[in-house]
């Protein structure tokens, strides 16, 4: 056909060249394409991607935890408020906000002066005291013995104790004063109560604190080792945590899919159930020595109510698909066989699996995104994101 197109566009040559050389270029292409037909009919069809190498895991059943899961909130085993105890000008702030200050140290100084005056004031009252105390004390010795000779009447003598007995509790006042007066020198340090993480400070220096309501507070103080997780869960989950009754685990998921390195115990959990919410509120307490859990902070609670036989699978193995959740397994002619599976939460790095595979399945572990069902596949063994060395193929 194209070289009728030739001949017949040769004639008129002579008319340009430009249809002379259209004619040459079509012959060209329809050459090539016809080339490129008869490859791959000599070939049987496009030419086929070669084996894709994989890493897998063989599946093996085991006994794994049955674990429920809920939301929690962090908050600090003790939640303080710190509150001035006498008014005054705040002097300075001797913490840093945010940090860890063991109990007693010293938080906030608050204006010393008038307090000093009013503790010497009531030292001398007592001085004064116990000057007249002695002084009623002679005055009744005195009268005593005049009253058995008649000297004096015995009014006179009952006068003078009474007198004693009054300077005996003016002595006992003018002390706790002192003592008052010492004990509101001693506020104006104000010291943590508990240790813990400070919060931030309500007043700089300079500013007059009055003691009375809200008005009075300083900073909070938060313990947070141990620290507490509360968390809510239904009824027929309260079911299973009776069920195994002390042999129930509390595993907290954090916010970047990791594992809490600690395992919390259960100190609390409530009475009566939420008729709003139809949950049982509970409590948790973990250790916390790297603070690596802070008051406020979301993370997953997981519980572990018993056990069951299940497969564990690397979690990269396994994606999200509108039908369910899918992974990628080797088959008998290493093809890519997809199989759908129902998961059951985490446990550690790993899903639970509780339908859809059998033991001896190798479940795709890598180059997940480049897979087709049927595709041909290289198994290697080990598993890469387990940092097995996967260099040599599986054996047949």
């Amino acid at each position: 056909m194209a070289l009728i197109y030739l001949m017949k566009y040769r004639g008129e040559a002579s008319n340009g060249p430009r249809r002379w050389r259209l004619a040459m270029g079509a012959l060209m292409l329809m050459t090539g394409l016809a080339a490129c037909g008869k490859k791959e009919q000599a070939a049987g069809g496009p030419p086929s991607m070669p084996p894709l190498p994989v890493s897998f895991v063989e599946m093996q059943i085991q006994k794994v935890p049955t674990l429920i899961e809920t939301v929690g909130q962090v908050e600090g085993s003790k939640d303080v408020q710190v509150h001035a105890r006498v008014s005054g000008i705040l002097e300075k702030r001797h913490y840093q906000e945010g940090t860890t200050v063991k109990a007693g140290a010293v938080l906030f100084t608050i204006e010393r002066t008038p307090f000093e005056i009013a503790l010497e004031q009531a030292r001398a009252g007592l001085v004064q005291a116990k000057a007249n105390l002695e002084q009623a004390k002679r005055e009744a010795d005195r009268l005593q013995p005049l009253v058995a000779e008649k000297a004096v009447s015995q009014k006179e003598l009952d006068d003078a104790t009474s007198t004693f007995k009054s300077a005996e509790a003016a002595v006992t006042t003018s002390a706790a004063a002192v003592r008052n007066a010492e004990l509101k020198l001693s506020y104006t340090k104000v010291t943590a109560p508990i240790s813990g993480v400070t919060g931030r400070a309500q007043y700089s220096e300079g500013n007059l604190i009055a003691v009375g309501g809200d008005a009075s507070l300083l900073t909070t103080l938060q313990a947070v080792d141990p620290i507490w997780v509360r968390f809510s869960f239904s009824e027929s989950e309260l079911v299973k945590l009776r069920q195994a009754a002390g042999k129930t685990q509390v595993k907290l998921i954090l916010p970047d899919g990791s594992l809490y390195d600690g395992v919390g115990k259960l100190n609390f959990t409530a009475s009566t159930i939420d008729p709003k919410t139809g949950t049982v509120a509970m409590r948790a307490e973990f250790t916390n020595p790297k603070l690596s859990l802070l008051p406020g902070q979301f993370v997953r609670v997981q519980a572990a109510v018993g056990e069951r036989d299940a497969y564990l699978v690397p979690q990269a193995a396994v994606s999200q698909t509108e039908q369910g959740k899918v992974l990628f397994t080797v088959s008998t002619d290493n093809t890519v066989a997809p199989k759908p599976v129902e998961t059951a939460g985490w446990l550690g790095h790993d899903w639970i699996v509780t339908k859809g595979l059998a033991p001896g399945d190798r479940v795709i572990t890598n180059n997940l995104m480049k897979l087709r069902p049927g595709a041909p596949v290289v198994p290697m063994a080990g598993d890469v994101a387990a940092g097995h060395d996967p260099a040599k193929p599986a054996a047949k």
